[in-house]
């Protein structure tokens, strides 16, 4: 026998014991993977909401309002231009909220303008649970919900459970006084079989974010050699032509046959699946993130002068019902943003002056030195870049900027308030199509059809069940003959 047949047929036989093993090993996580991604088509990550967030607040009381924006910075004494800052109501008593750009959180009074100490878990009952009897409080400092790093500037938290029907439990933070979060019992139980199993959400590796990301990418990185080794298994042994005894296009019987039929089948959505699963958890950093850096969010700010506002002044930014004024720093001013139920809108200091895309444009290409700004194109309707995802809705219109730099870096900007709501150069747009439509089937053709897009979803992950289930059947037996045999 020829050397070149002697490693192909050695090649070949390393393959099968590779895809048996990698099944033998992974075969429960491509099963649960499955099952809790189609739960997840369905139910979300708890977060709370912008519109649940406003819900959650009583208009301004605008006659308690005696501290001007100036004094309220000096008093939060977070220095340099903040990240947030924020007019609301505490109960009944209208607070500034302020956050640094390095993520520290202040809260001052705007009736006295006294920095607000931590809350206490009778003021978190008197706040958000007040005359509810069945409420409880109790302390938290990072749970299952609360796990990610996003919510540290504002931890601990005091958990509040309303005791309702819908077993509602709400996270105060002890920091700031507002609510950061809320779910239901519903929620909590669908995720715990849904992201959490399917993120492995486990609130001791996840609250180690390195480590979690590390051990994601090595499972889900050998979970995808084992699937490819697999496919390519399965088009291997496959024969359209010379077929098998009896006509058959598969060698294997009974329990094989089933799992090498599913595996043509669906083997390519399964492996679209994993391998695309593995990209999620960005191996060796080739993807930047979809949020702004640092640094472009400082330039896009700009270092605005003082306010000079009297308290009585800031009523005039007020549109009906206002439950909060977001001071936004763009371009060097402050512009003010009435949030209400319904439609921001952002005016400068003087009350008239609008904000516009010529504004936008000018303060983002501020942050970007080594390129220009080449387009400004208004977005009315959603196209392959720019799309709602399942709870995501995504507002329109939207400003995309494009610039000239290394990264060929778009903005998606919000011409509302001047948000930057998106960040994608050259590496994020990859990302689009190798994570977004391979994972998730955000296709053209499916993403503005919800109905097609669930049904696609099944119809690849029933068959990537079928696949999980023979293998998972067949590792169990190969099992049992290796130990007792």
């Amino acid at each position: 026998m020829s050397l070149r047949r002697r490693l192909g047929k050695a090649g070949r036989r390393w393959l099968l014991l590779f895809h048996r093993w990698a099944g033998i090993t992974a075969g429960l996580f491509f099963a649960l993977w499955i099952f809790s991604g189609l739960v997840m088509l369905y139910v979300p990550f708890p977060t709370l909401t912008g519109a649940e967030r406003l819900a959650r607040l009583a208009p301004i009381a605008w006659d308690r309002v005696a501290v001007a924006p100036d004094e309220a910075l000096r008093a939060g004494g977070l220095g340099g231009v903040p990240a947030e800052f924020d007019l609301e109501m505490r109960g009944d008593e209208p607070v500034y909220r302020i956050a640094g750009r390095d993520g520290a959180r202040a809260t001052v009074s705007a009736r006295t303008g006294e920095r607000l100490g931590p809350l206490t878990p009778a003021d978190a009952l008197r706040l958000v649970a007040e005359g509810v009897p069945e409420a409880r409080v109790e302390p938290v400092a990072r749970d299952q919900w609360t796990v990610t790093a996003r919510y540290d500037p504002l931890r601990p938290f005091l958990k509040v459970a309303l005791g309702d029907a819908a077993g509602t439990e709400l996270y105060v933070s002890q920091v700031t006084g507002a609510v950061a979060l809320d779910t239901t019992r519903s929620e909590r139980a669908w995720n715990w079989v849904g992201a959490v199993t399917h993120w492995i959400y486990l609130t001791p590796l996840r609250a180690r974010a390195e480590l979690w990301r590390t051990v994601l990418l090595w499972l889900s990185g050998f979970a995808a050699l084992g699937a490819l080794s697999g496919f390519a298994i399965g088009v291997w042994r496959l024969r359209l032509r010379r077929r098998y005894a009896g006509g058959d296009v598969t060698p294997y019987r009974g329990l094989a046959r089933w799992h090498h039929l599913f595996g043509l089948a669906g083997g390519l959505g399964l492996c679209a699946f994993i391998v695309s699963g593995w990209i999620s958890m960005n191996p060796n950093r080739w993807f930047t993130s979809a949020s702004p850096p640092a640094d472009l969010r400082a330039a896009y700010a700009g270092i605005p002068p003082a306010f000079g506002l009297d308290p009585q002044q800031l009523r005039s930014f007020a549109v009906p019902e206002t439950r909060a004024l977001r001071f936004t720093p763009l371009g060097g001013r402050w512009w003010v943003v009435a949030e209400a139920p319904g439609r921001p809108r952002a005016v400068g200091l003087d009350g008239a002056t609008l904000l516009d895309a010529g504004t936008i444009a000018t303060a983002a290409a501020r942050g970007f030195v080594d390129g220009a700004l080449w387009s400004v194109r208004p977005l009315t309707a959603y196209d392959a870049y720019w799309y709602p995802h399942g709870t995501d809705p995504r507002p329109l219109p939207v400003l995309r900027l494009c610039f000239s730099d290394a990264a060929a870096t778009w903005l998606h900007i919000d011409p509302r308030d001047g948000a930057i709501l998106q960040r994608l150069d050259r590496s994020g747009r990859i990302n689009r199509w190798l994570f977004d439509a391979a994972h998730r089937l955000d296709l053209p053709g499916l993403i503005d059809n919800p109905p097609l897009h669930d049904a696609a979803q099944w119809v690849l992950n029933l068959l990537a069940a079928g696949i999980a289930a023979t293998g998972i059947v067949a590792g169990w037996r190969r099992l049992r003959r290796t130990r007792f045999v």
